[in-house]
């Protein structure tokens, strides 16, 4: 059964990192056996835009098999996104080139920040890695707060990654 713990900010009854195990379980109880990558970032980009009142827009970058220096849009929850992304460009295309975590405090003082929606202005962006090990998306969540963020959004947002593709 999926909790519904519906948005919210962590308080001292459930911690941060407490909400995303909590997540991470609902999300492998639900993908549990499903081969559709489509389904499987769905239900992560759902269950994590629900979880937390600060996630604006939270949803996954897909490489594009035909560009493969390109980031497609996914399924995601949220305002209209950028449709592509090219690596190196942006949040979400530098963590795709560096392949790692990447945390923004104020998007507006990040290099070559693409302003999808003008509201966000905080950002994180994970690397989502296929069973070889090599990039297969990127799950960006923006908020509309500054330095939202953290090294527990990381950890939490990195392990629920690390479930998608096994």
């Amino acid at each position: 059964m999926i909790a519904d713990h519906g948005k919210r900010k962590p308080d001292k009854l459930m911690k941060k990192l407490e909400i995303y195990e909590d997540i991470k379980r609902q999300i492998e109880a639900v993908i549990e056996g499903e081969t559709s990558l489509t389904a499987r970032y769905a239900t992560a980009a759902c269950l994590l835009n629900e979880a937390f009142e600060d996630f604006f827009w939270t949803g996954f970058y897909i490489v594009d098999p035909h560009k493969p220096n390109e980031l497609v849009v996914g399924p995601y929850q949220g305002t209209l996104g950028c449709l592509r992304i090219p690596f190196g460009k942006g949040v979400c295309g530098t963590a795709a080139k560096q392949e790692r975590t990447v945390i923004v405090e104020d998007v507006h003082k990040f290099p070559g920040h693409i302003a999808c929606d003008s509201r966000t202005n905080s950002e994180i962006v994970v690397p989502v890695f296929n069973k070889n090990g090599e990039l297969a998306a990127v799950l960006d969540v923006d908020s509309k707060d500054l330095a939202t963020f953290d090294e527990e959004d990381k950890l939490g947002l990195e392990a629920i990654c690390k479930t998608l593709l096994h």
